[in-house]
């Protein structure tokens, strides 16, 4: 109802109306895709901007990080550098206990003044592959619970010989009631000569370093800047505590497998745009986020200025269309008039516009299309002779003398010795099969009169054929109201007998089947006869199929049949193979 009342509105009695309308629609769509790509383009060129200012950013971030972890190097090259750590862990063996002592506070003293230079640095601690720990002072105390050669920074550290480490945040673990977070710088240290393994130095980082040089960085309201390491681990973050709590989720699997420097998410009003930069000297990517919806704040001016500009182009495109209306309806209206006159039964009307527009075009198309028509009058009178005559062929082959012969020979070849019961069978069968063939003259029956016709002609083939014919009928009941076309089925189930079963070794099985679908009928028949090759196939509908051991109607004649009754979409479809049988499906209208 509504789609109708729809349809009401847009109907207009006049072409004006129509042309202004239609290049009204025209320009407001036409607007409206320009003000879109506008706004596209411009979105997608801040966005650009946007990352490439960002990108920026986190390159001048890198760079930072990058110094400041080069300078931490240098004070560890410096530290491990020193003779008399290498002295201690080399030769304390064979130094005496008071030398010993000595030369660890001495080391000690050593750490302990680069600890006060650099307020950066947390603790600085030596670890002797013989079991040794030089600290930096003797006031601190060490887990005893913490084994330092299992510890991931060591074992990285060995792995790395002689390279720096460095790990991600994490709560230091050494010191003993010392929870503050840390970034640790582990180097493996091993003498100048033979390269032998001495120790490891750990140099704690305080993680407020890298969050004073991160919170530098503004990327708007909302934007903030995170850090991962090379194995994805966060190493800054400015919601750290969120995040250790799972309220808070970063993308970071994207951020690690992203090809490129930067993505945007699709989160509608919160999307946000990630650009990665990584650092060279410790693999960790500095990862900037931003909100696209921060970037464009000229949303409003876009709008109203696409909003005027579509509106002054309408009042344009109303009066463009009045004048051109005026000049378009003249030769419609002439044209129009002699459609009336076809509609009226005349198709020798002629158009006469001496035009090279679109409407002189269109009245040459008319004249052509009137010509047209009066001859596929004359050919549906063809058409409608040769289904007369093709009915007629069908009426005449309905009772096949042949048929009726062997029927009648069987007959009396089964009242000769004695079989009475199967002579009463095959005569009712017989007189059942006419009685239907006949079926008072009508050209469309019943599914169940349908099948109440092949089941008799199917019983009398059983009898003559005895232990050579089985057949099985599987139709579903709810179809059998339905009409169809009388004598569709005798002819398939004969030609399957003749030419499938009877060459066949063994005992030949024809099943009909019946089913509905939501618009059609599908009545099958199948036999598991010999089959046919896929050129018999393509050589059924090529010539005419008819026998003297056939129907006389012929696999053509019934396809051809359907589809003068029921139309082009409707016939038979043949599946077969060698060996494996054939099956024809009738594909039929629903007529209840």
């Amino acid at each position: 109802m509504l789609r109708h009342r729809i349809m009401r509105f847009f109907e207009f009695k006049s072409i004006q109306s129509t042309i202004a309308v239609a290049f009204s629609c025209l320009i407001v769509v036409t607007i409206t895709v320009i003000a879109w790509m506008s706004y596209t383009l411009s979105t997608e060129a801040v966005k650009k901007n946007s990352r490439d200012y960002t990108y920026q950013l986190m390159g001048q971030l890198s760079s930072n990080i990058d110094s400041y972890m080069t300078y931490m190097d240098n004070i560890s090259r410096m530290v491990l550098s020193s003779y008399d750590i290498k002295e201690y862990l080399l030769k304390q063996v064979y130094l005496g206990a008071s030398a010993k002592e000595d030369l660890k506070q001495k080391i000690s003293f050593q750490l302990n003044t680069v600890l006060n230079t650099r307020k950066d640095i947390s603790s600085i601690l030596i670890f002797g592959t013989n079991g040794e720990v030089i600290p930096y002072n003797d006031y601190i105390e060490l887990n005893p619970n913490i084994v330092p050669t299992e510890q991931s920074w060591y074992k990285k550290a060995v792995e790395a010989k002689g390279k720096v480490v460095i790990s991600s945040s994490h709560m230091q673990n050494m010191i003993l009631n010392d929870y503050n977070s840390v970034i640790s710088l582990s180097r493996e240290l091993n003498t100048d000569v033979d390269g032998e393994k001495l120790g490891v130095l750990l140099v704690d980082l305080n993680y407020s370093v890298i969050n004073d040089i991160c919170n530098k960085i503004k990327l708007g309201d909302r934007g903030y800047v995170f850090i991962l390491d090379a194995d994805g681990n966060i190493v800054y973050h400015p919601d750290q505590q969120l995040i250790n709590g799972n309220q808070k989720k970063e993308l970071i699997s994207q951020v690690m497998n992203t090809p490129g420097s930067s993505f945007i998410t699709s989160e509608g009003k919160n999307s946000r745009i990630y650009t990665i930069k990584t650092s060279q000297s410790t693999g960790w990517k500095i990862v900037g986020v931003t909100y696209v919806d921060e970037l464009v704040s000229n949303k409003y001016e876009l709008k109203m200025y696409t909003f005027v500009g579509g509106i002054a182009f309408l009042i344009i495109a109303v009066m463009l269309s009045v004048i051109l209306s005026l000049r378009i309806s003249k030769p419609i209206k002439q044209l129009e008039r002699s459609m009336k006159e076809v509609e009226k039964g005349n198709f020798d009307t002629q158009v006469e516009i001496q035009a090279s527009d679109e409407i002189g075009h269109l009245s040459n198309r008319f004249n052509r299309m009137t010509t047209e028509i009066k001859e596929l009058m004359l050919q549906n009178v063809k058409e409608q002779e040769t289904k007369r005559k093709i009915e007629l062929q069908a009426l005449q082959a309905q009772i096949n003398p042949h048929f009726l012969y062997n029927t009648l020979d069987s007959i009396i070849w089964m009242a000769e010795g004695e079989k009475s019961k199967e002579v009463v069978l095959m005569t009712a069968a017989l007189a059942k099969l006419f009685r239907l063939s006949i079926s008072k003259g009508q050209e469309f029956i019943s599914v169940f009169h349908e099948i109440e016709h092949i089941k008799s002609y199917l019983t009398i083939q059983k009898m003559r054929y005895k232990s050579k014919v089985d057949f099985e009928i599987n139709v579903d009941p709810s179809i059998y109201s339905c009409k169809v076309i009388k004598i569709i089925l005798q002819p398939l189930v004969e030609n399957a007998i003749y030419h499938g079963i009877r060459n066949n070794p063994g005992i030949g099985k024809i099943t009909i089947g019946g089913s509905r679908t939501k618009d059609e009928i599908i009545l099958q028949v199948s036999d598991n006869g010999i089959g046919m090759s896929p050129e018999e196939l393509q050589g059924l509908f090529q010539k005419e199929q008819t026998s003297s051991k056939g129907s006389g109607i012929g696999v053509k004649n019934v396809d051809l049949r359907i589809k003068l009754h029921c139309g082009e979409r409707y016939g038979l479809r043949f599946d077969s193979a060698l060996g494996r049988g054939t099956t024809v499906s009738v594909v039929l209208p629903i007529m209840e």
